[in-house]
């Protein structure tokens, strides 16, 4: 277990950030699916109308990891966090970090009082899926994902 350093993300962390994110583009098998510019994002992220926040796992001043989450509203439950990605770079996995960014998520919606957390994963990706297991999450098969793209 590394004990990193969990801290709120800041504009500065953007490179790596989405660094970060082409790197889980690729274990998703779909590498040229990243099309956000690196203006788009830290607009989205930090400018004046941030939609998206995130947590970062530091380990030895270098960033390893995000959590990046928004606030999605439930017509039956209320307010509840979406956590779009949790990714800790391929070398740190198995460390615990993703344990670390994954309870710190979890503590800041039950901290704001909303009624849950919700995401998504493959139903390729096993480690992912044994590891919500651990937390008792419920997987519900009945939903089907839909999409437009502009």
């Amino acid at each position: 277990m590394t004990n990193a350093i969990i801290r709120p993300a800041i504009e500065a962390d953007g490179v790596r950030m989405l660094e970060l994110i082409r790197e889980l583009a690729i274990v998703e098998k779909a590498p040229d699916e990243v099309t956000v510019s690196m203006e788009e994002f830290l607009d989205a992220g930090f400018g004046k109308n941030p939609v998206w926040g995130a947590f970062v796992a530091e380990v030895d001043e270098k960033i390893v990891g995000i959590s990046l989450y928004y606030i999605r509203y439930s017509t039956w439950k209320g307010r509840r966090l979406y956590l779009e990605d949790l990714i800790v770079t391929e070398s740190m996995r198995g460390y615990g970090i993703g344990k670390q960014l994954f309870e710190e998520t979890l503590n800041l919606g039950k901290s704001q009082g909303y009624h849950g957390m919700v995401w998504q994963v493959l139903d390729w990706n096993e480690p992912a899926i044994q590891f919500y297991k651990k937390y008792k999450a419920d997987f519900d098969a009945a939903w089907i994902n839909v999409s437009i793209t502009y």
